[in-house]
């Protein structure tokens, strides 16, 4: 992947693309203070160069019947790095995982889990996670709730990155 100087309008896109993924291009544009071809460019651009990787629907889990968030600390046997790619292969298969974080410390894998009530939350742990090669511990912490969800990571429009290989100006 080229890596790409990101611009202040680079910057504003992004920030919008990221709260309103459908977002039409003529608003972006006018967001950006660019016209909408040019826009349309950057914006493929972006995609093209990885800073995208995708739009979402933030879906409402509770209204589904997913009614329970467990926050799991795995412990693997061993962090051999073919056992930690074994285990993060396996997480990929469980549909109930929503999140998989390697951790440094004590804790190998910090694993967020979505279930529809306890019973099936115990039934996953006990089937299929504790069950699974190399897991030696896990600790569980029920969600009680949650009163921040904030999606992508803070991009803040007024400074330029000065840490690319390559530098590519994207088009206006």
């Amino acid at each position: 992947m080229r890596r790409t100087k990101l611009d202040k309008i680079d910057r504003q896109i992004l920030s919008d693309l990221q709260d309103d993924g459908r977002m039409t291009n003529v608003e972006l544009a006018r967001r950006a203070g660019i016209s909408a071809p040019p826009c349309l460019r950057r914006v493929r651009a972006l995609e093209e160069a990885g800073f995208v990787r995708g739009y979402h629907a933030d879906v409402n889990g509770e209204m589904l019947g997913y009614g329970v968030t467990v926050f799991a600390f795995v412990g693997l046997v061993s962090q051999a790095e073919s056992d930690l790619v074994a285990f993060e292969e396996r997480v990929q298969e469980w549909p109930l995982v929503r999140e998989c974080h390697m951790l440094q410390g004590e804790t190998d894998f910090l694993l967020k889990i979505v279930a529809k009530d306890l019973e099936s939350y115990n039934r996953f742990l006990t089937q299929e996670l504790t069950a699974a090669a190399n897991v030696s511990h896990v600790k569980s912490a029920l969600g009680i709730r949650n009163s921040k969800r904030s999606f992508g990571v803070p991009i803040d429009v007024d400074v330029e990155d000065d840490f690319h290989e390559e530098e590519e100006e994207i088009e206006q």
